[in-house]
């Protein structure tokens, strides 16, 4: 018996190691300033597993060689959302009370972005994730679009709007559509886009809702929470980004 369990044993240790494995990604947390635990909503890893990928959620961190060599086990990073990106970091001071920071998490988000930006690693940026990785790109943000937008659509709250798609785009190569409608959770967006980037979606008022490039996808709305509520339409959106982190 022992003989036939150790056999047993060893053909099932060499058929999980036959087995494909599913693409590593990365999810970047922040950390509580309270109890030092690291946060993160629970439907970022379950959209990523759904979608076929391993989700590992990533510690804060404090310097590049730490996000290289956590990069380096990776095949793709997503950028997660949270509070807003310090003004600071694109120059300008906090426009009013409205702005919520997390320097911590800041500096950990953008060596995270350089060190996937650097290595080539396929990016997917949601919501404040989108917005912190236009900034490490060299771009800037509207810090809340009440108070600097005129004419602006409701946004943030879980409010829901429609948004204008670029035929040349990612998201009309996976949903075939012009318009769709999305969810909103934020109060700032991208103003002056980085450099190298192509700006594939908007909102009714003119504000970025998506933009890309080389295997860098973002979106400023949450498509993980459309999928927790049980729309499996958005399940392609994350399937074709993790087929992006395989390899070429």
């Amino acid at each position: 018996m022992k003989r036939i369990l150790a056999a047993l044993s060893i053909v099932l240790f060499m058929a999980c190691s036959s087995a494909p494995q599913k693409p590593l990604i990365g999810i970047s947390s922040s950390r509580s300033q309270s109890s030092g635990t690291i946060q993160l909503s629970p439907t970022y890893t379950d959209a990523i597993m759904k979608a076929g990928g391993t989700a590992v959620i990533l510690p804060v961190i404090y310097s590049r060689e730490q996000a290289d060599a956590l990069l380096a086990t990776l095949d793709g990073i997503v950028l997660s959302g949270g509070v807003d990106v310090a003004p600071s970091w694109y120059g300008e001071e906090p426009l009013n009370e409205t702005v919520e920071v997390d320097v911590v998490r800041d500096y950990s988000d953008s060596l995270l972005a350089r060190a996937a930006l650097d290595s080539g690693k396929p990016i997917l940026a949601i919501c404040r994730g989108e917005q912190l990785l236009n900034v490490v790109m060299g771009g800037s943000l509207y810090q809340d679009i009440p108070s600097q937008v005129e004419g602006h659509v409701t946004h943030g709250g879980g409010a829901t709007h429609k948004i204008q798609i670029d035929k040349d785009s990612f998201l009309y190569n996976i949903f075939g559509v012009e318009s769709m409608e999305v969810n909103s959770y934020h109060h700032q967006a991208v103003k002056e886009p980085a450099p190298g980037i192509k700006i594939t979606a908007r909102s009714e008022d003119g504000l970025v809702e998506a933009f890309e490039a080389d295997r860098i996808w973002a979106v400023q709305f949450h498509p993980e929470k459309t999928l927790a509520e049980g729309d499996e339409t958005i399940l392609p959106f994350f399937k074709a980004w993790i087929h992006l982190t395989e390899p070429r």
